[in-house]
């Protein structure tokens, strides 16, 4: 498997959900899954914008931010010469809150080589960080 998403239910508005989501350098008080994230150049989240993202088992990686759209989404991307890794993060309204979507696509020569062995973790990585990000942002109504 190349691509991991899981979905959630927020009960939030989509603007509390993407402020949370979008101040990335607080990851690491509501979700395990991340030990540390430094944002190169700035403390804001843009378009073209270097981050460095550490997670437990992983190495530090680097992500640029290469879409971003206001209240709805956004990408970065971690790549070298062999893999890419692609992470959207997605929320989209509801009648009670929101839909909330994160998605990895692992692509590039080498990724079959990671992206399997590594299914498992992705999967509980992504879980960790709906569960944390639900009540964090449920906190905030």
């Amino acid at each position: 498997m190349r691509q991991f998403t899981k979905t959630t239910d927020i009960k939030s508005s989509t603007e509390n959900i993407s402020r949370v989501m979008a101040d990335v350098a607080r990851w690491h008080e509501w979700t395990p899954s991340i030990t540390k994230v430094t944002l190169v150049d700035s403390r804001a989240l843009k378009l073209g914008r270097v981050v460095m993202v550490k997670q437990p088992k992983f190495p530090v990686a680097k992500w640029v931010v290469t879409s971003l759209t206001s209240n709805v989404s956004f990408t970065w991307v971690s790549a070298n010469p062999r893999i890419v890794v692609k992470a959207t993060h997605t929320v989209a309204p509801r009648s009670a809150g929101a839909h909330v979507t994160l998605q990895l696509k692992f692509s590039g020569w080498l990724s079959g080589l990671f992206a399997s062995p590594t299914a498992a973790i992705n999967m509980r990585y992504l879980t960790i960080e709906t569960d944390g990000l639900r009540p964090r942002c449920e906190s905030l109504r």
